[in-house]
C-alpha cells in the first residue's frame, strides 16, 4: 500500500491532471462559484463529473484531464482523472485510491472479447478528496439513469449498491461488495499508469488500445445505453 504523501503532493499538476489548463481552470471556478465552502465543491465536482460525462468503457485510458472535460461520455480512469483535477484545481487536495475487484462486475459494460481477456481480480480505483482533515472517498462511476438500469435489470441489488448520492461527509465506494485486495492510495492517475499492476491488468499495448478503441467504445455504449433504458 502506498504512504499517504503531504497534502501540496495532492494540489499539484501531474502529465495526466493537467490542472492549469485554461478548461480545467474555467470548469473549477464555475463550479465553486455557488458554493461557499470546500465541501460544497467537492460535491459539485462531483456532480459534474457523475452525470455530465457518464460512463462507457473504453480502451483508451490515455488522456489529460481536459481532454475528458470535452467529452460526452468517457471511460471510468479518465473520470477520475478529470474528477482529482477539478477537485484540485478548486483548491481541494485530492487523490486515486486503487483496489482489485471480482471482473463480474464489469461484465455489463465490456464486449465478451475484452472481458474473456481480462484478468480476475482487476483493477479498479476512485477519487478521494481531502476534507474536514481527512481523505473520504467520492466515486463518481454510475450515473442515476445506468444505476436505476441496472437495478432494472437485476445486474445489481440496493444491499450492494445502496446509493450513487455523495454526502460530502461519507465515504461513497461503489464497488465495495467486489473488493478482494486494498492497493491503497496514489497521489495521482500518473502513478497508477506506471505500476506495476498496470502490466499485470492484461491491458495491450498503448497502440493496439488507441486503435481499436473506437469500435471498442461503440459497442460498450450500445451496451450502457441499453441499460439506461435509451
Amino acid at each position: 500500500m502506498k504512504s499517504q504523501m503531504s497534502l501540496p503532493t495532492h494540489l499539484g499538476a501531474t502529465a495526466f491532471c493537467n490542472i492549469e489548463h485554461p478548461a480545467i481552470r474555467e470548469r473549477a471556478e464555475a463550479l465553486a462559484q455557488s458554493a461557499d465552502t470546500p465541501r460544497a465543491t467537492a460535491q459539485r465536482v462531483f456532480a459534474f463529473v457523475r452525470d455530465v460525462i457518464p460512463f462507457d468503457a473504453t480502451l483508451d485510458i490515455w488522456e489529460q484531464a481536459s481532454e475528458t472535460l470535452g467529452k460526452r461520455a468517457s471511460d471510468y480512469c479518465n473520470k477520475v482523472n478529470l474528477q482529482v483535477a477539478l477537485m484540485r484545481a478548486g483548491g481541494i487536495p485530492a487523490r486515486c485510491h486503487l483496489v482489485q475487484v471480482k471482473k463480474d462486475v464489469l461484465e455489463p459494460f465490456i464486449p465478451r472479447f475484452i472481458y474473456n481477456r481480462l484478468p480476475s481480480p482487476v483493477g479498479h480505483f476512485w477519487c478521494e478528496c481531502h476534507l474536514d482533515g481527512r481523505w473520504i472517498a467520492c466515486e463518481t462511476l454510475l450515473d442515476e439513469p445506468l444505476y436505476l438500469g441496472m437495478l432494472r435489470a437485476n445486474l445489481v441489488t440496493r444491499d450492494e449498491i445502496p446509493t450513487i448520492d455523495w454526502d460530502g461527509e461519507n465515504d461513497l465506494i461503489l464497488f465495495r461488495p467486489w473488493i478482494v485486495s486494498d492497493e491503497g492510495p496514489y497521489p495521482a492517475f500518473d502513478d497508477i499508469l506506471a505500476s506495476p499492476l498496470m502490466s499485470e491488468a492484461g491491458m495491450p499495448p498503448k497502440i493496439l488500445c488507441k486503435l481499436f478503441d473506437p469500435i471498442v467504445s461503440l459497442l460498450s455504449r450500445r451496451r450502457t445505453d441499453s441499460i439506461r433504458g435509451r
